[in-house]
């Protein structure tokens, strides 16, 4: 092969190769809208746990479950354990949030007396919240469906 038809080749590939990296890139951006921030409010239960090199924990059974009260893009975080009664106890900790807009996505700023972090919201719907964190850490949750035994 001709060093000029090699060269060519490689040029190729590069642009096949960059044009892959933008589809991922574009492919992982979040699609949450604005309106959709709404949903964050309720309860949601962990579902799994994607680690940034790809594995997966999943949890079949929560002692405890993630209220989320939000308005005007700010408000609480808070664990929360399930009675059979229909009831939740909590130790009353409360993480305080707000939603922050950046870069076309949304991410959740908690804070606390003990530190302030971030996590990006990467899906949001009626029954489906993804949060990834600065450590790629993305944890998959499911709206809580309440249990009673009355």
């Amino acid at each position: 092969m001709s060093s000029l038809k090699l060269l060519s080749e490689l040029e190729k590939m590069k642009k096949i190769s960059l044009l892959l990296l933008a589809l991922v890139l574009i492919s992982c951006h979040s699609n949450v809208k604005k309106e959709d921030l709404a949903k964050l409010n309720g309860y949601w239960e962990i579902k799994q746990v994607q680690l940034a090199n790809g594995e997966t924990k999943d949890y079949k059974i929560n002692e405890t479950i993630d209220y989320f009260e939000v308005k005007d893009n700010a408000g609480f975080r808070q664990k929360v354990m399930p009675q059979f009664d229909g009831k939740y106890k909590t130790n009353d900790i409360k993480e305080t949030i707000k939603i922050i807009a950046k870069d076309n996505s949304y991410f959740i700023e908690y804070k606390t007396k003990f530190g302030k972090w971030q996590e990006e919201i990467i899906e949001l719907a009626d029954s489906t919240l993804v949060l990834k964190n600065k450590d790629k850490l993305q944890y998959q949750y499911k709206r809580f469906t309440p249990f009673s035994l009355k």
